[in-house]
């Protein structure tokens, strides 16, 4: 583990709990997540033993038992637990969507009815946004919430939903009126409400442990008082809450990028070619310093991101940018170990390909690239 010798960026307790996180996922994650990967199982004693350590009540405010813990130590938990296994860190950070949701948009007895218990780490939140034809512009959405009596009757689809068979509770996004992009609104639906049925599990290229699911709501009926924004406000809640879970895909995709730079740093040391170990050779000492450049730059966007939300600063660009050159050093750095291990890099015995495999999703998920370079783009030219 090759941690920031200083990382002046942090103070002294987030010091302390980058250091806890990384233990942790040091001695308690990876030890088991090439079997996890290999059974596509979540390891559920993972993440009680994140709950132990008060992870799953990261986002939520103290007053409800929560960590309260601002944007740069979200972005230190969300770095250290990646760094075990990406599929735990996307668990963790869609929870802690869904709390961010319930704690920055729901009234006073939804947070009191549903943060404590997420707190605890059960029941697992999840959040429906996407659709099977609505991914990157989700304006337009084909969900609908009628309004019934004093009753919301929810008909559609979502599609990637991440932990869509652990979750108790979603937080789903649907229009009031079919006939208006600006209708969108956000509801929250038990897990357990007559009309909501999951899919079955994707089988997916990486991220294998992680749960990824279709959810569909057939007639379901959720009273008036689970709406968690005004009609209309959906759609802006949305984007709200998905600028800071780029700052937590960044940081989980350094994470993961450190993962594989260790691994392959220590595999290099040990393995002997033409008379000595093979980071004794010029061409793998380049990879090297290409890698460890390339993570610590990735890094510093996540931290002054981060900084920039806590300091209430509009950071969407920032957050953008961290989010686009992260998961791309995710996909090189996983890539050059693979290569730095030779034939060993391709096999299943080897971290570094299943560390290869997950990478790919960093560019895809809350915001492919090609939306951050939009958002960025936009940003810099006006």
């Amino acid at each position: 583990m090759s941690l920031p010798p200083s990382d002046s960026a942090l103070t002294d307790e987030q010091r302390a709990i980058r250091d806890l996180v990384y233990e942790f996922a040091t001695e308690e994650i990876r030890p088991g997540a090439r079997e996890a990967d290999a059974t596509e199982t979540f390891p559920e004693d993972v993440w009680d033993g994140l709950a132990e350590l008060d992870l799953t009540g990261l986002t939520v405010p103290e007053e409800y038992g929560g960590f309260d813990a601002g944007r740069v130590t979200y972005s230190v938990v969300n770095e250290g637990v990646a760094y075990g296994q990406l599929a735990v860190a996307t668990a963790l950070s869609v929870h802690c969507l869904a709390t961010s949701c319930i704690a920055t948009f729901g009234s006073e007895a939804q947070r009191e009815r549903w943060l404590p218990e997420m707190v605890d780490g059960r029941p697992v939140g999840a959040f429906a946004l996407s659709e099977p034809h609505a991914g990157s512009n989700p304006a337009e959405m084909s969900t609908v919430a009628r309004w019934d009596g004093d009753e919301y009757v929810l008909d559609g689809e979502k599609m990637w939903i991440t932990n869509g068979q652990r979750a108790g509770v979603y937080v789903v996004f649907a229009k009031t009126d079919p006939d208006d992009p600006g209708s969108v609104t956000q509801f929250l639906v038990p897990g357990d409400t007559p009309g909501v049925t999951v899919g079955k599990k994707e089988e997916k290229l990486g991220l294998r442990a992680s749960d990824t699911t279709s959810l569909g709501f057939d007639g379901a009926r959720i009273p008036a008082e689970n709406r968690l924004t005004e009609e209309g406000k959906g759609l802006s809640a949305a984007f709200r809450i998905l600028t800071g879970g780029r700052i937590g895909i960044a940081a989980q995709s350094v994470g993961l990028a450190q993962a594989a730079f260790d691994e392959a740093r220590e595999y290099a040391g040990e393995r002997e070619q033409f008379g000595g170990p093979i980071a004794d050779i010029q061409a793998i000492q380049h990879k090297f310093a290409e890698m460890a450049t390339r993570i610590a730059a990735s890094r510093l966007l996540v931290r002054e991101a981060a900084r920039q939300a806590n300091a209430g600063e509009d950071n969407r660009v920032a957050a953008s940018m961290a989010k686009y050159h992260a998961s791309e050093t995710a996909m090189a750095v996983t890539n050059e170990a693979v290569q730095i291990h030779g034939g060993y890099g391709y096999t299943t015995e080897f971290d570094v390909e299943r560390l290869y495999r997950d990478a790919k999703i960093t560019e895809i998920y809350e915001g492919t690239t090609e939306i951050q370079k939009e958002i960025i783009a936009r940003g810099v030219l006006e």
